[in-house]
């Protein structure tokens, strides 16, 4: 039973699942009208601009949700190497342990990349800049920190992926498991050896 929508932040969730599911070129207006219990009037009312400005929302609300649980405190937090695991803790719960399609990684390779790319870089840069400065107060030198940022980011991105093609949720808490290893500076795992 779809859940009652009094605005248009109640619609976000069952939005954002949609766009997971179908994509932006196969969320029909009829399916989103299931999914958030609105008649095509109310998606109006509440989203003038139409799917588009639907997808644009759930960008928003996902980005505020990263920046507020992984962006800033990777940036801020005066405690690097926990806040490194705090990512990983909440990146496990976000992406439901790789059950969850990233909806900005789908979009980043789906032909309404142009529409939506300025959104979409936005939050893979921030993610890799944050990542990068907690890193290197971590103990890492800039050019290590960097390159392992990018290396977690690929890699969780890419455990998403492999999880659902394989249909084997234990893949990606194992493969954050073997980041969050290589990310901390005091590991042998890690590729770069010690923190420089």
């Amino acid at each position: 039973m779809p859940r009652t929508v009094a605005e248009r932040t109640d619609a976000l969730p069952a939005l954002a699942e949609v766009f997971r599911e179908h994509g932006y070129e196969g969320a029909s207006l009829s399916i989103i009208g299931k999914a958030t219990g609105l008649g095509k009037g109310s998606l109006y009312h509440f989203f003038p601009g139409g799917k588009e400005e639907m997808a644009r929302a759930v960008l928003a609300e996902i980005d505020g949700w990263f920046e507020g649980h992984v962006f800033a405190p990777l940036r801020e937090d005066a405690r690097p190497r926990e806040t490194v695991a705090a990512m990983f803790d909440a990146v496990e719960t976000y992406f439901r342990s790789g059950d969850r399609v990233c909806l900005v990684g789908a979009l980043a390779l789906g032909e309404v990349r142009e529409r939506f790319g300025d959104s979409v870089k936005s939050y893979f840069e921030r993610w890799l800049d944050a990542l990068s400065l907690a890193l290197v107060r971590a103990g890492w030198s800039g050019n290590d920190a960097r390159a392992l940022a990018q290396e977690a980011v690929v890699g969780i991105q890419g455990a998403i992926v492999l999880t659902r093609a394989l249909d084997r949720p234990d893949l990606f808490q194992q493969i954050v498991a073997r980041l969050r290893e290589r990310l901390d500076p005091s590991s042998d795992a890690g590729p770069f050896g010690s923190a420089s």
